[in-house]
Formats: structure tokens, sequence, C-alpha cells
């Protein structure tokens, strides 16, 4: 049994906020709140931490199988471990691409010896070619926790209202990569001042916007669970508030470095902060913020990328697309968002806990007695430096940056597997 005390316990799924104490025994929530005595095989003191459900990212990519020399299964556990996330998703476009019930079966049997759970999604088209659908069924039976060929976007609209029907059929979410190549002059970069000051291309806002708008209206035809992925626009958000006011199951999310930063970060980082759709303006950014404290944007994703120094270090035009994120994003979120007022610390956590819980129709994302003992304990008022990784890639736009929020303790399935 572990004892966690004096915390302040925060569950947005029940609104519980108070200083209390957690009991864990063999993997699950004992008791919640009551101050406890007794014998415990370990005690953590959280006095002045928040004690909060693990995080959930929905969006990852581990590179596993195929490109290991930039991250792996292991490392990419220890880097969500490290960032307080229990949960992860990861993402379909490995090598082979996961659109197959053996490949599939063969990363989940891997994943059972990770520290955290590592969950893994299908494809939706066969190659990642947007001609053929996956089975849909048979990659549920086999254990998918949704669909997605993120990384390259659905072009043919009919195939992609027969994905939703089968998704919903399914009863599992299919989640969208939004950019439209015909408004994308050179990728990573979105298309504006700081691209016209570099002499690059970019990516228009439009290439987003329009495959949004299709998509959402698709999504309220058909009645599927939608994730638009790594929103970036600030016209997309008001598509999606326009598609859920109108009874669309709609889930956005937003990643840490949309609501962080702005296209000027490709001035002072270069490749770093070179992704996929780009880093935008500062009326998107704000949008994206407003869109997050409106609800409209129900889930914070890191859409995690991880890439060798060597990839990074090419020309911004030869250079991958994508940073890492799943050790910053809490940080980022409680720097940005909470300490700036625009969201509570409550509300942060709902988005990143809860939200995705509930999309995905997981156990996990809350503290209550007799569910996984799947916690994270934080300092939110303790500053550091960002300055190295867990993961096996560095390419992120924060090192150096100081940033409050950190990690103590995180406790997947009543073990501790990072300690700060």
């Amino acid at each position: 049994m572990i004892l966690i005390k004096n915390g302040r316990v925060m569950d947005p799924k029940t609104g519980f906020d108070q200083i209390g104490d957690v009991v864990l025994n063999d993997g699950k929530i004992w008791s919640v709140g009551e101050k406890t005595q007794g014998e415990f095989e370990q005690v953590i003191d959280a006095k002045g931490c928040i004690v909060a459900p693990g995080l959930i990212d929905v969006h990852v990519h581990f590179r596993d199988p195929g490109f290991t020399y930039k991250e792996d299964m292991i490392t990419g556990s220890q880097a969500a471990a490290a960032g307080g996330f229990t949960t992860v998703v990861c993402m379909a476009n490995t090598n082979p691409v996961v659109d197959n019930v053996d490949t599939l079966k063969e990363i989940l049997e891997r994943a059972k010896a990770m520290p955290i759970r590592v969950l893994q999604a299908s494809a939706v088209s066969k190659g990642l070619k947007g001609k053929e659908l996956v089975d849909f069924r048979s990659m549920k039976e086999a254990g998918a926790a949704g669909f997605t060929d993120d990384g390259i976007p659905l072009m043919d609209a009919g195939m992609l209202k027969k994905a939703m029907e089968m998704a919903k059929e399914c009863d599992l979410p299919i989640s969208l990569h939004e950019e439209d190549p015909a408004f994308i002059d050179a990728p990573g970069v979105n298309q504006g001042e700081v691209s016209k000051k570099l002499g690059y291309g970019g990516a228009s806002a439009l290439a987003e916007d329009v495959m949004v708008a299709r998509d959402v209206m698709i999504a309220m035809e058909t009645g599927a669970a939608v994730d638009i992925q790594h929103i970036s626009s600030g016209n997309s958000v008001d598509l999606v508030r326009f598609a859920r006011a109108h009874g669309a199951d709609v889930a956005a999310e937003a990643s840490p470095h949309h609501f962080s930063l702005t296209e000027e970060a490709v001035l002072e980082h270069g490749t770093l902060a070179r992704m996929n759709p780009p880093l935008r303006t500062e009326w998107d950014r704000q949008k994206i913020i407003e869109g997050l404290k409106d609800g409209t944007i129900a889930m914070i994703a890191t859409d995690h990328a991880p890439h060798s120094k060597e990839e990074k270090e090419r020309v911004l035009s030869k250079a991958p697309s994508g940073i890492i994120g799943l050790e910053t994003a809490l940080a980022l979120g409680i720097t940005n968002l909470v300490k700036e007022g625009h969201l509570t610390m409550m509300e942060l956590l709902e988005k990143m806990t809860i939200n995705p819980a509930r999309f995905y129709h997981l156990e996990q994302g809350s503290i209550e007695v007799s569910k996984p003992a799947d916690l994270v304990i934080f300092c939110p008022d303790e500053s550091y430096v960002v300055d190295g990784f867990c993961s096996k890639a560095s390419n992120s736009p924060f090192i150096g940056a100081e940033l409050y929020g950190k990690i103590k303790y995180t406790i997947c399935d009543g073990k501790v597997v990072f300690e700060n």
C-alpha cells in the first residue's frame, strides 16, 4: 500500500478539491480525502503539491516500429512518465503502418511491459494512402484505441464519410490531420510575415480551414466521434464551435506549442519551431486560448514528434516537422494558461485527464475509489529550466525556458514510474 499525504487532491471528474490523503492498494485507489494512519510500504508527503489523475495524451509518436533511431516504446514511455502521463495513444504512421491485425497485436504485446499504459491507434486507410479503408471491425477487436492517418490528410470525402460511419459503428473515435496540400507552398511554417522574411513559401491557414469545414459537416451527418487534431487556426476554432453547437460530436485538441508560441518562434529557433500544422499568428494563438476557455477545444494533446539531432540540423526546407512535447506539456499549460489567468488549474487538468478519457472510453482519468491508481503529483509554483529530456530526442524550442509546475511523482497502476 502507498499513502500519499497532505496533498491538494484535485479530480476534474468529481470536482473534488481539498487537502487530504490518497491511499493506493493493489493497483487501485483505496481511499480519497480522509487522514489516514497505519503501516504503508511507501509514504509520499505531497505537501505543497497537487495530486491529480495521471495525464492522458491521445496523440503521440513513439516511432516504433520502424523509426526507433528517433524514439522507441521504452524511451517514449519514460518521457511520458517524466511528463506526468500515465496513458498515451500512439499514432499509426510507423513502418510497417499499423493497418493490420498482426502489426497491431505485436505492438500491444510489447506495450504490456511498459511502465505506463501505451495504447495504439489503427490507420484509417491501408498504407496511409487514402485509397482503401482498413478492416475497422477486426482492428477494434484486436485492441485499436481509435483510427487515424495522422500526418496525412484524408482527401477523398466519400471515403472519409464511410470511415466515419465505420468508426461510429465500432464506437471508437476517428482523428483527423487537417491540411489540404493545395494551399501549402512549403510545409512547417505559417504563410505570412515570417515566411516572407525567410523567403519560404509556407503553409496557409486556409489549408486547415477548408478541411475542418468539410469534416465537421461530415461529422454532423454521420454522428461519428471526431477529433480535429492539433488545431492551429483561429478560423478552425470557430468552425469547431459551430459544429459542436449544432450537435456534432467533435472534440478538437490543442497542442501546447500552439497555445504557447507564434510563427515568430521560427525566427528564433529555426527548425525546432518547424511543425505541421505550423505555428501561426498571435491572433490564432489567442483564438486557441479562447477555444480552450469556452470548451470548444476539449483536449490538450502533445503531438510528441521526436526527430534526430542530425535531421533537425538540416536547412529549413529539408528538416522534418515536429517537436517533442510530453515532458513540457503540463508545465506549459500551467505557465501559459493557468498563471496567465486563462484557465483554472481544474480546467487545465480536465483537458488533460477526464476529457480525453471520456472521448476514448477509458476507465482512467479520475481519482475515485476502486479506479486505476494512475496519478501525477506536481508542484504548481515550483519553477525549473528545461535542460534535458528522458526522450531519446531533444527537438524542442523550449530548451532553456523557465516553466512552472515541476513534476515530483508519476504513479501508474499503483507503481511509482517516475520520481524527481
